[in-house]
């Protein structure tokens, strides 16, 4: 093959990538979307169906890489029950066994599984990088979308190990024999990589002027990612599995905060070339012609997704909102489906139709995703609302040595922040009343013994309930910004007189919270950076006054020798 005309492709590939990108961007959508038309577009005027397939899989495998330098037990830990159990429940309990037995009696076994399996994903760049844009990382549906996520993003290296075992269609024996064979080979390449990257490159990098010049972090990740992509496949295993185990191990080295840093551009390209290798597989006129067949597995699919996290956050007494809100967050099926697809259309498990028919549905929900995490909140107030018009009640837990007085200020949210304003009032000799949405605060307030609401601040019946009636100030402490104008508008709405305090984590927000109703609004960004500024000028002042003062004045202090 011509490398100048694959060059130009390659070229051609990802400036339609970037442009239609940017178009997504400007239509509020993500740039994902963007890259799945250009491979859908350019594709089959760029490169023949062969090709299409290799990029795909070669796509896989970079997402696959990248998404390990990223990997961490650590902060998989972090994320609590929700993480583990939560997203244990989801993908393997409840989804992966309702699809399967929905389907066992229509497909084969192994099929009915991969599908189970293929929607029990969900899409992991789409959800993040929205909720990011959005400030709502932090709020606690984010939190819990977040944790169920990476357990999703675990569970593809067992699942994509699992539908490369129903490739093997033999006797049990000769199922064993094959099972033995790919835990052999990824041990094996394991071993190879540890090796490398533990001992012999630190060895090749100790010297301090190698290990700080960029482009050698840069040429070694790339080499550890491609080189186990190949190697992979040429011993016969999902080369997305192999270039996944090798970004883990590459991402805990001790040098992966370096290579983290310094190869930023290259995630990007191989985020850019995966999606649009996947762009590549859709065949418009099939789409178009089973266009209802599409809409219905879509919808089916999103009901189902949305019902059983919703189920999930329910058990870990998330508040109907909240559960709710996560249910449509997650009731897509995105990136890491393709992976389980790739794989078993590789294996002869999925026929060329069914492989379609998954593509185009895991497209619809991606390009409806940036839509399901904007609008989950609003769509399930109203429908909480309607649904149930009774009074909701709210979990309250008292503390024994809790005593109700006159002086009470109401505390919503007890995050680091809440918690500060807390213990400031008690020795105050105030009477903190909280209240939060998060059922993990419930234990942090019977430590400190006070008394908290479980529920929605920005509900009416929540906040009389709480007492807002009683208390003489209210502060909201809340990071996310549109929840905290919600919960100030609320409040003042209740209380036109009551003095309110807000958190504005971002200046950009500060005059929304002003708008709402606020009287005091802390902006964290101007905060940060006034008390930044005051602790440089100390540590001069203090580290050399002559030389401070010397500077101030515009003159150069004279040095003795």
């Amino acid at each position: 093959m011509d490398i100048w005309f694959f060059l130009m492709e390659m070229v051609m590939l990802l400036g339609g990538a970037f442009f239609l990108g940017a178009l997504a961007q400007h239509l509020r959508q993500s740039p994902i979307v963007g890259y799945l038309l250009a491979g859908t577009i350019l594709g089959p005027l760029l490169f023949n169906t062969s090709a299409v397939n290799q990029a795909a899989e070669l796509g896989v495998s970079l997402l696959l890489f990248s998404i390990g330098l990223e990997f961490s037990f650590n902060h998989l830990r972090k994320m609590g029950r929700i993480a583990f159990v939560g997203g244990t429940i989801q993908v393997i309990v409840a989804t992966v066994s309702l699809v399967t037995l929905a389907m066992v009696s229509l497909v084969a076994l192994s099929q009915a599984i991969t599908m189970g399996a293929i929607v029990a994903l969900s899409s992991t760049a789409v959800v993040l990088r929205v909720l990011v844009d959005r400030a709502e990382i932090d709020s606690v549906r984010g939190q819990a979308c977040l944790g169920i996520l990476l357990l999703q993003d675990i569970a593809i290296v067992p699942l994509v190990l699992m539908v490369s075992l129903f490739t093997s269609t033999a006797s049990e024996i000769s199922i064993a024999m094959h099972m033995l064979k790919i835990t052999a080979s990824i041990v094996g390449l394991a071993a190879v990589l540890y090796l490398l990257l533990y001992h012999v490159v630190p060895t090749l990098l100790s010297g301090k002027a190698l290990f700080a010049n960029r482009e050698l972090s840069v040429l070694l990740a790339t080499t550890v990612g491609l080189g186990a992509a190949w190697a992979s496949h040429a011993i016969h295993i999902s080369p997305a599995l192999g270039a996944f185990v090798a970004g883990m191990l590459l991402g805990e080295s001790p040098f992966a905060t370096q290579i983290r840093a310094d190869i930023g551009a290259l995630r990007t390209i191989m985020v850019t070339l995966f999606f649009a290798s996947i762009g590549m597989l859709v065949k418009p006129h099939w789409f178009i012609t089973h266009m209802h067949w599409i809409t219905m597995v879509a919808v089916l699919i999103f009901t189902l997704k949305t019902v059983i996290i919703y189920a999930v956050g329910r058990i870990f007494s998330l508040d109907n909102r909240q559960a709710l809100a996560t249910g449509i967050t997650l009731g897509q099926i995105g990136e890491f489906s393709f992976v389980l697809a790739a794989t078993a259309r590789g294996g002869g498990i999925l026929d060329s139709d069914t492989f379609d028919l998954i593509v185009s549905v895991i497209i619809v929900l991606i390009f409806s995703a940036p839509y399901m995490v904007t609008y989950a909140i609003p769509f399930s107030e109203r429908f909480i609302s309607r649904l149930s018009r009774r009074v909701s009640k709210t979990d309250v837990y008292v503390h024994p040595d809790a005593v109700m007085s006159n002086n009470q200020v109401l505390v919503v949210g007890l995050g680091p922040a809440g918690l500060q304003v807390v213990h400031t009032l008690i020795k105050r000799q105030l009477e903190p009343v909280v209240i939060d949405v998060n059922p993990h605060s419930r234990k942090v307030a019977q430590q400190i013994g006070i008394k908290i609401h479980l529920g929605d601040a920005a509900n009416e019946e929540v906040l009389i309930h709480a007492g807002i009636k009683e208390v003489c100030m209210a502060v909201v402490t809340v990071p996310d910004w549109k929840t905290a104008v919600s919960i100030i508008r609320m409040l003042r709405n209740l209380r036109p007189q009551l003095s309110i305090a807000a958190r504005c984590r971002y200046n950009r927000y500060l005059a929304d919270l002003e708008k709402a109703g606020a009287d005091i609004v802390i902006d964290e960004e101007s905060t940060v950076g006034q008390m930044l500024t005051q602790r440089i000028i100390e540590h001069i002042q203090e580290s050399s006054g002559s030389i401070f003062a010397c500077r101030m004045a515009g003159q150069t202090p004279e040095v003795s020798i």
